[in-house]
């Protein structure tokens, strides 16, 4: 399981779905460029001293990414473009979760390229959530699904 951010512009969202994966065992591809400088002091201090433990992988575009990508593993897009909402969803191991900008989404080829797309429910007049807390839910029922939340030491 992975999350992967397309071109994230707010260093502070940025930060804590780094810190996200480093507490759960998952890592983050960040496609660039980036709305921000990648060191920038707000990532450091949404994500803390996480952001060292976090396993990060850079890719310099859309085209980088999915060369870097294992065609075997599933696509999976969040978006409040989607039909399906997440909570029907058969997630599988090996899937990577892939947030849009906060500003703008993803453009029609990210579309077009994922095996599935899934939204959220929300209450009726509400927009979207704030694209950390949607990583933070749906990656939370990924893990659940396929049994992949860590165990703490004492329970290992």
């Amino acid at each position: 399981m992975r999350l992967a951010l397309y071109q994230p512009d707010i260093p502070q969202n940025t930060g804590t779905i780094l810190r996200l994966g480093a507490c759960l065992g998952v890592g983050v591809d960040i496609i660039e460029p980036c709305g921000f400088p990648f060191s920038d002091r707000g990532l450091r201090r949404a994500g803390m001293d996480y952001v060292s433990h976090a396993e990060i992988r850079r890719h310099a575009d859309w085209q980088a990414f999915q060369s870097a990508r294992k065609a075997e593993n599933r696509l999976i897009l969040l978006t409040t473009k989607a039909a399906e909402p997440y909570t029907g969803f058969r997630f599988a191991p090996g899937d990577t979760l892939l947030l849009g900008r906060e500003s703008a989404g993803v453009p029609d080829e990210v579309h077009a390229a994922a095996d599935a797309r899934l939204l959220i429910p929300l209450s009726p007049g509400a927009r979207s959530l704030n694209v950390a807390v949607a990583a933070a839910m749906v990656l939370g029922e990924a893990l659940r699904q396929t049994d992949a939340f860590p165990l703490r030491g004492e329970e290992a």
